[in-house]
């Protein structure tokens, strides 16, 4: 397999921590590692090259055989998965990773693309490198951003979009409402309801302001604690509407088992709704439009 390949290998973020945590204490050959991750020989050098190309990894060819030990960059990559500091994480990929780099940098352009959008500004951005872009490579490059939390994708649309975690600004109450009435509008005249899916208002609001889907949950609970009367949390379970649902939230977590790192992705996640005193809430109704929203209160 050669070294040189222009896109980013097939390689998820956690095999990757597994990889670099297997070589720290000791330099470790392709057939050793191929035992500690369990995988292919082919699955391991794919993971081995793409580890050596970010810098987590360094290769000794003076023996019979190379081996790998993780270099300082994989010790930081290392310690800050350790800490659960995952944006640290994310910026040492942004560093190191040529492909991860470009990925956030044309989303910090774009604001927000599916994955065709997001495909052309990509080959457009590389056009004079020796890297390139396809599907594959750019679903791996999401699925590490989602899963470090730089990014978010819309459950329903697929597209994707930077988080900033200063996102909830004082005009909250104002974007939410515009979000409501775009998707009351969609629904058309006959199907209008005064009741809307919080999960479709959390992903379309999420995906405007850049927020965190957590960050919405705790700002809508405010902004309704801040407007009884006017704004009402109500509904069951939304269980038959998450087959609408075409993703699932991705996420990465210190294990508490085998292994140094876990990861999981969820339908359920995207379709929750939200609690308040013990109770969840699946559905949002505006009564009255003249709200208000102080973030001092929060």
């Amino acid at each position: 397999m050669s070294d040189e390949r222009p896109t980013v290998r097939p390689v998820t973020l956690s095999r990757m921590a597994e990889l670099t945590h297997a070589c720290e204490a000791v330099s470790k050959s392709t057939v050793d590692l191929e035992d500690d991750l369990e995988v292919s020989h082919r699955r391991a050098r794919e993971t081995i090259l793409e580890a050596k190309r970010i810098s987590l990894l360094d290769e000794d060819d003076s023996g019979e055989e190379p081996v790998y030990t993780t270099t300082d960059v994989g010790l930081s990559f290392l310690s800050a998965i350790r800490d659960e500091d995952w944006s640290q994480v994310s910026t040492i990929l942004e560093t190191r990773s040529p492909h991860y780099g470009t990925f956030i940098e044309v989303l910090e352009n774009v604001e927000n693309a599916g994955l065709d959008t997001l495909l052309t500004q990509l080959e457009e951005a590389q056009e004079f490198s020796p890297y390139s872009y396809n599907q594959t490579s750019v679903e791996v490059l999401g699925d590490w951003a989602e899963r470090l939390g730089r990014v978010q994708r819309n459950a329903f649309t697929g597209n994707y979009y930077l988080v900033d975690q200063a996102a909830i600004s004082a005009n909250y109450h104002y974007l939410l409402l515009d979000v409501y009435d775009d998707l009351e509008e969609r629904a058309g005249v006959d199907l209008r309801q005064r009741y809307l899916s919080i999960p479709r208002l959390r992903e379309e609001t999420c995906e405007r302001l850049g927020c965190t889907r957590d960050d919405f949950d705790a700002a809508l609970l405010e902004l309704c604690r801040q407007n009884v009367g006017k704004l009402e949390l109500s509904g069951a379970p939304m269980d038959t509407a998450a087959k609408d649902s075409a993703l699932g939230i991705k996420r990465i977590a210190l294990s508490e088992e085998d292994g140094l790192v876990s990861t999981s992705q969820s339908t359920q996640q995207v379709m929750a709704g939200v609690e308040q005193f013990g109770k969840k809430y699946y559905y949002l109704a505006v009564h009255d439009r003249d709200i208000e929203y102080s973030q001092e209160a929060t």
